[in-house]
């Protein structure tokens, strides 16, 4: 970038700044604990309306766990470490293998055979080294969710399973930890959030799993898919952790990627859920 750009931005994430806090003088230096290389960094999140100071240092004290570090926990990750989340667990027992390699951003071929949550934890230290970025390589099991979401503000669900996202779900509903939902097959995903004891859960607006789902091994992804729907599910969780208005509560995003059909479905909360009720 230019010295001419960068000055540009600079002084624009400046002047947002001091619109959010008004004791600061044009000219002074920069609030305290934002240097300058991160009103550099945040720049073009700092001049976006709706979007200031204080949102920023909610974000850089908000800690997240994605759980999967693959197709969509790639973009989920890298996305939110970009944005500036404090810190990061990534939660993946899997190793990287070929077939990965289409969809999966964080890893590349010399990874192979390496610790998926491993490898994620170095490409999201060059991403942002600002960020604490955790690896738990181990399974989202439930004798250790309840550990895994706790301490965390926000839990993104990026697995490839039901019985994964039913158990992420459960955990998070007894520990009041707020969710972001998604999943992708093919050309087509979802996504979903959720706080729980105020909106509807996962098992509210699926109460069971659909019986002989196609997995992506047997009826395939395309890599721009999930790229898309980790992408909504990183929004999510920034409208969340950022207070912004328009998160996806009490309705789920069913998108058709191959005739670009979005289409929000209502759902709400039923008294005898399981996970929340």
């Amino acid at each position: 970038m230019s010295s001419s750009r960068r000055g540009l931005f600079r002084g624009a994430a400046k002047a947002a700044l001091n619109t959010a806090v008004p004791s600061v003088e044009a000219g002074s230096p920069p609030p305290a604990g934002f240097s300058s290389d991160e009103l550099e960094r945040y720049s073009r999140q700092l001049v976006l309306e709706g979007w200031g100071a204080a949102q920023q240092k909610r974000l850089r004290e908000s800690s997240v766990l994605v759980v999967g570090a693959g197709a969509l926990g790639s973009p989920v990750a890298a996305y939110l470490a970009g944005a500036g989340v404090g810190r990061l667990g990534i939660a993946d027992d899997d190793v990287v293998e070929l077939s990965n390699l289409h969809r999966q951003t964080l890893h590349a071929t010399p990874d192979l055979g390496q610790q998926k949550a491993h490898v994620a934890v170095a490409r999201l230290q060059l991403v942002n080294p600002d960020v604490l970025v955790e690896p738990y390589p181990v399974r989202f099991a439930k004798d250790n969710a309840d550990a895994l979401v706790v301490g965390h503000d926000l839990v993104v669900d990026c697995s490839d399973s039901f019985a994964t996202r039913y158990r992420v779900n459960r955990a998070c509903c007894v520990s009041g930890q707020w969710l972001v939902e998604g999943g992708v097959v093919g050309v087509s995903g979802m996504v979903m959030s959720i706080r729980p004891g105020t909106s509807a859960c996962y098992r509210c607006a699926f109460p069971a799993a659909p019986e002989n789902a196609a997995t992506c091994a047997e009826a395939g992804v395309l890599g721009p898919a999930a790229g898309v729907i980790g992408s909504l599910m990183a929004l999510e969780a920034l409208k969340s952790l950022g207070g912004m208005e328009g998160a996806l509560l009490d309705a789920f995003l069913q998108v058709d990627l191959a005739s670009y059909d979005f289409l929000r479905v209502e759902t709400a909360r039923r008294p005898l859920c399981r996970d929340c009720g």
